[in-house]
């Protein structure tokens, strides 16, 4: 099959689903841009400061794409190119969509507070409470996940402390010292446009300028080797300060900054695909379908049976727990007018499709050079999601830039160091949300931060929030991201099932269409639980035996306490849509 022909006909279905189902989701829930919203009624010029709406959606792209839409697609490209296209179209113009623009707007409503408020206004208060736990759990999962992913991109050694060598460890210096020098540029960016009254323009173009200067100096001057715990720990430093600062010092201006690199990403993707074709090189080496079992990979792809495993592995590739919380956590307090919320929302979740689908290109590029055994895949190089990306894209911009060309390897860091931002960005602001929900949970109805005293007031301490999350976060971390991925992935899946039932059952509350939620819910309850059900049967199956270390044990403990959490909120929303119902009925 011709990828330029299946990333063309992609973008085309997704931008029809962003211009009329887009729309018809705002007239349905009653956007409107007259009203008032959080980031102007609430500015505090630390968690609530009104953002212009490209600086906002690089915000909010740069957090929600994180490494999911490169690692998923390319994982479950073992069961076939057709059924993951597919996912990613009707999932993320049907599913993710919707969850991601309705917990955006649900949020706006509630004045910029979590899910978690949306859900005590609909089902009660000890909903919401459950709701924290349950989101609390997940983003620890996220944290631990990111935060070894981006030691695992950085480090000298691997998670097991094997040595990293050759021009893999020079790649992850480079990519190490090109993200450090990016957080310095950000900063300075975010004094510029907010101290100095920078225009936007002129602000970006310097911005631009910087991004090509400090990517020149890291290519260079690399001299940073550190191993993988050591990261973990100066990760775990980094996102402890990030999370605590003021938006406009770090988040915004390093999210705005860093959805260049993405949009640079897609648009070099295009070209190479594109490229790669009219060379006559522009093939999909994967088959239409494979199995609907797999039972064995060589450690880069998913096992397991079509459904669930097809569903939970593409993840942020269609539909995301993970993008609610940003919605309902950072986005909300920023967001200047309703009217940008179904860009910033629905447009991102859209764009992280089109990722998705050259991420499905990309691996197809390279399909015979990756699903080999185990030893050939080491041979490689390209032994992780990341490394076929950018080595499927690179290879194909040889096709017609020559083997042999220095931009194929110029490509590849940049595709490496582009995943490794999302990846931090992710980092520092899931941190931030679990600080906002860590101080959520110890607060009654209608109380606020500011209002509590006494032992509540030391819970509510963001400080301590965020030392309590980094700690536990990254301690999990250092298992290694193998370990926590698949779980992740479940976890996350059954937060978008919830994010969907709590915004469907508050749209019911106050009067407004709220049909569209039906069957993404159900489904995402159903594919997730199943897929919880099977990490705990195996987890199980381990207790007692050489294999069973602490975290199995633990992994374990997590999947059925989410089950159980999950399912208590199905049935409040499910009783409370049925109440809904039968009111609307006799009115």
């Amino acid at each position: 099959m011709n990828a330029a022909l299946i990333l063309i006909i992609s973008i085309a279905v997704l931008a029809c689903g962003y211009i009329f189902y887009g729309k018809w989701l705002a007239e349905q829930w009653g956007i409107d841009p007259k009203k008032t919203t959080p980031a102007h009624d609430m500015e505090d010029g630390v968690d609530y400061v009104p953002a212009k709406t490209p600086v906002l959606m690089g915000h909010h792209f740069s957090s929600i794409a994180g490494a999911g839409p490169i690692n998923g697609p390319i994982q479950a490209a073992i069961f076939g190119w057709v059924p993951v296209l597919l996912w990613v179209l009707i999932g993320g113009i049907f599913f993710g969509g919707v969850h991601d623009y309705g917990a955006l707007f649900a949020s706006i409503r509630h004045q910029g507070q979590s899910i978690g408020e949306v859900i005590e206004d609909a089902m009660g208060n000890l909903a919401k409470k459950i709701f924290i736990v349950f989101g609390y759990l997940t983003l620890l999962l996220v944290v631990a996940a990111f935060s070894s992913i981006v030691a695992s991109t950085f480090g000298s050694t691997t998670a097991a402390g094997v040595p990293v060598e050759g021009a893999a460890l020079l790649a992850h210096q480079q990519t190490a010292m090109i993200s450090i020098l990016f957080i310095v540029l950000a900063i300075v960016f975010g004094f510029l446009v907010y101290r100095k009254n920078m225009p936007i323009g002129p602000a970006s173009i310097i911005g631009v300028i910087g991004i090509i200067a400090i990517v020149a100096i890291g290519m260079k001057f690399c001299p940073i080797t550190i191993s993988y715990n050591a990261w973990m720990w100066i990760l775990g430093a980094y996102i402890l300060v990030a999370s605590v600062t003021p938006v406009w010092i770090l988040l915004q201006p390093r999210d705005y900054l860093s959805s260049f690199l993405l949009y640079f990403m897609i648009g070099v993707a295009v070209i190479a695909i594109i490229g790669a074709s009219i060379a006559g090189q522009g093939h999909l080496d994967i088959p239409a379908f494979s199995s609907w079992k797999i039972t064995d990979t060589n450690g880069l792809f998913a096992t397991g049976s079509l459904f669930p495993a097809l569903f939970v592995t593409i993840a942020c590739g269609a539909i995301s727990g993970f993008h609610s919380l940003v919605s309902s956590g950072t986005t909300s307090k920023q967001i200047d007018n309703e009217k940008n919320a179904r860009p910033v929302a629905y447009g991102s979740m859209l764009i992280e499709c089109v990722v998705a689908v050259i991420s499905l290109c990309a691996v197809g590029f390279v399909w015979h050079t990756v699903n080999v055994d185990k030893e050939a895949l080491a041979a490689t190089g390209l032994t992780s999601p990341t490394a076929v990306f950018a080595g499927g894209i690179s290879k194909m911009v040889g096709t017609f830039a020559g083997e042999n060309s220095p931009l194929v390897g110029i490509i590849y860091s940049m595709f490496v160091l582009a995943v490794s931002v999302f990846c931090l960005t992710s980092l520092d602001t899931a941190t931030r949300l679990a600080r906002y929900m860590f101080q959520e949970f110890w607060l009654a109805p209608d109380e606020t931060v500011k209002d509590v005293t006494g032992a509540k007031k030391f819970l509510c301490n963001p400080y301590f929030a965020t030392v309590v999350t980094v700690v536990l976060g990254v301690g999990l971390g250092m298992t290694g991201y193998a370990k926590i991925w698949p779980l992740f992935g479940a976890a996350n899946q059954l937060l978008a099932a919830v994010g969907l039932l709590a915004v469907c059952t508050w749209l019911g509350k106050v009067g407004r269409n709220n049909k569209m939620f039906y069957i993404p819910m159900v489904f995402m309850l159903i594919v997730t639980i199943c897929s919880l059900i099977q990490t705990i049967m195996g987890k199980v199956k381990l207790f007692g035996t050489a294999d069973a270390d602490i975290w199995v044990y633990i992994q374990a403990l997590l999947a059925a306490l989410l089950v159980v959490l999950a399912l208590v909120l199905a049935v409040y929303s499910f009783v409370n849509l049925a109440k809904q119902a039968k009111e609307k009925k006799a009115a």
